[in-house]
């Protein structure tokens, strides 16, 4: 047996041959957060490995509708590649395909050896060094609401809700699933290993949240991407349509993707707790949750991220609309929930469904650190009921103004990465481009007959 033979390589292969494993399903997150992939045979597994698998860069370029934008790096280079080497530490199989394994992938530019510019996954991993080189482990906990629904030709759109069901805030069982989605759901997830924990129906017929286990924040990030993808590879298996769009209908609410927050220290113990400082709240959590205020207009373009985000925003709509802050209130952007000492932590209710967990995740840590490094107190607390303009600044009300606000935040952008952060507005500016060049329904139904 030769050396190559007995490599870590061979030895998962191996191990996935005797689980009658023959594909390797190699997944990475574009820049809005949707799985892209390659399926490798298990016999060409370790050339994957040792050379990668070759892309083109222009993905990350990509619109929704499959049109590539002008970026900085992709057409004006002659569409060069990028390269996806698999992370064999991410591999797990596939509960729903089987035969089946899957892991994320690390992509590099092959001219520079050097992580994509793009790469949602490299930029979380920049902005924890910045947080290691200050002795900060942040621990993330993602919560994410998406609805479900049901193909119906004669529909304009071809979809319907799942359930019109009224009143069924937080339940489960066949009151508000009549077709067993969570249940099913929920033992599937589970079996794929990414920390889910429970999941319940939310306000509006056909929404559910899944929730997922608190950890590190690579790892997080990690398990909220495969959630998502899993979600809808799920749906579609039953022929249905998840979605995590941020306000997929008029006549309901919102899907939200709520962080919560805290930073440990080498030791594990929670940098956030102090139960003799103002509040429960350690200095160190005082000046990130003034950091995520003081940024917050730029962090929107990363936490509300399509057009359709800013229908989700407003009054009276437990979606954040003024930059403020409460304890134990959710009609604050940022809440801080009752808990102390282990469990003290901020939770961000800023982003919507639709959000690349990476981008969320790392600019939310950025604009927190930024804070810790200014040394800067947050304003009083909200208290009662928010959503008065009188008490508060207002987030940015459309994509456009958040996006020229991300610009202007010079701190927030270079700590992101200014490579980064031009292929960003680039690629968001080209979607706001043509979203004001299309004539939506709505246009037709209010001028068409009238005018």
């Amino acid at each position: 047996m030769s050396a190559s033979d007995t490599s870590p390589v061979h030895r998962r292969m191996e191990q996935l041959a005797a689980a009658g494993i023959d594909v390797v399903r190699v997944t990475y997150p574009d820049l809005i957060g949707t799985e892209r992939a390659r399926d490798v045979l298990l016999d060409h597994l370790p050339s994957a490995c040792d050379h990668g698998l070759a892309f083109c860069r222009a993905v990350y370029h990509t619109s929704p509708q499959g049109d590539t934008v002008d970026v900085a790096g992709g057409l004006d280079a002659g569409l060069p590649d990028i390269r996806v080497t698999p992370d064999l530490d991410t591999l797990t199989a596939l509960p729903w395909e089987p035969g089946v394994a899957t892991c994320l992938g690390d992509v590099t530019d092959p001219a520079t050896g050097l992580p994509a510019p793009e790469s949602p996954r490299d930029l979380l991993r920049a902005v924890l060094d910045r947080c290691a080189e200050h002795g900060l482990r942040p621990v993330v906990g993602p919560e994410l609401e998406y609805f479900l629904c049901d193909e119906t030709p004669d529909r304009p759109q071809g979809w319907r809700r799942y359930s019109d069901a009224d009143g069924v805030v937080y339940t489960a069982g066949l009151r508000a699933d009549r077709d067993n989605h969570l249940l099913r759901t929920l033992r599937l997830l589970r079996d794929l290993d990414i920390g889910v924990s429970g999941g319940n129906h939310e306000y509006d017929g056909s929404q559910f949240e899944i929730n997922l286990t608190h950890g590190d924040a690579a790892r997080a990030a990690d398990r909220a991407f495969r959630f998502k993808s899993a979600i809808k590879e799920l749906a579609r298996k039953e022929g249905r349509l998840a979605t995590f769009m941020a306000k997929p209908f008029n006549d309901a609410g919102g899907s939200g993707f709520h962080l919560h927050l805290s930073c440990v220290d080498a030791e594990g113990a929670n940098v956030f707790a102090d139960p003799a400082a103002p509040y429960g709240l350690s200095a160190t959590a005082r000046h990130a949750l003034a950091g995520v205020l003081a940024h917050a207009p730029a962090l929107s373009a990363l936490a509300n991220p399509t057009v359709n985000s800013y229908k989700r925003i407003g009054p009276d709509t437990l979606a954040p609309w003024l930059i403020d802050w409460g304890l134990d209130n959710r009609s604050a952007m940022v809440r801080v929930p009752p808990e102390r000492g282990a469990g003290s932590r901020l939770e961000l209710r800023l982003g919507d469904a639709s959000a690349n967990p990476y981008l969320l995740i790392a600019a939310t840590l950025a604009a927190a650190l930024l804070g810790i490094l200014a040394r800067e107190e947050p304003p009083a607390p909200l208290e009662g009921y928010g959503y008065d303009a009188a008490r508060a600044e207002p987030l940015p009300a459309t994509l456009s103004a958040a996006l020229d606000a991300l610009e202007a935040d010079t701190a927030l952008t270079e700590t992101l990465g200014k490579d980064f952060t031009a292929s960003y507005l680039a690629y968001k500016r080209d979607e706001v481009t043509r979203f004001q060049r299309h004539v939506t329904d709505w246009e037709f139904t209010e001028y068409a007959y009238h005018l």
